[in-house]
């Protein structure tokens, strides 16, 4: 939704025109990102930039690896912070809205 001011369009804080509104939106809020290598991390975003850089807050990172039993085993980790390089970013979910 748009309102006109002074003849210009202002889009409200919760338009999603580019992808990056999207990550925005989830500022502040819990999301999951799945990163190369096996890797996912669930935590509150607390920054990003155009490169999809991260900085996530009280982090749970999950790694799956294979046995030698050729089982997909896991392992957890809690991180209080963590700073998450872009292009190791695969996909960036925001929290649920229902």
């Amino acid at each position: 939704m748009s309102d006109t001011v002074g003849g210009v369009d202002q889009l409200d804080d919760t338009a999603v025109i580019e992808p990056l509104d999207l990550v925005r939106l989830s500022l502040n809020e819990r999301v999951y990102v799945k990163l190369k290598g096996d890797r996912e991390l669930k935590g509150r975003l607390h920054a990003y930039d155009s490169h999809c850089n991260l900085v996530l807050g009280d982090v749970e990172e999950t790694v799956y690896f294979v046995d030698e039993s050729d089982e997909v085993q896991t392992t957890k980790k809690q991180s209080e912070m963590l700073f998450v390089r872009g292009d190791a970013v695969v996909l960036l979910s925001p929290p649920s809205r229902s």
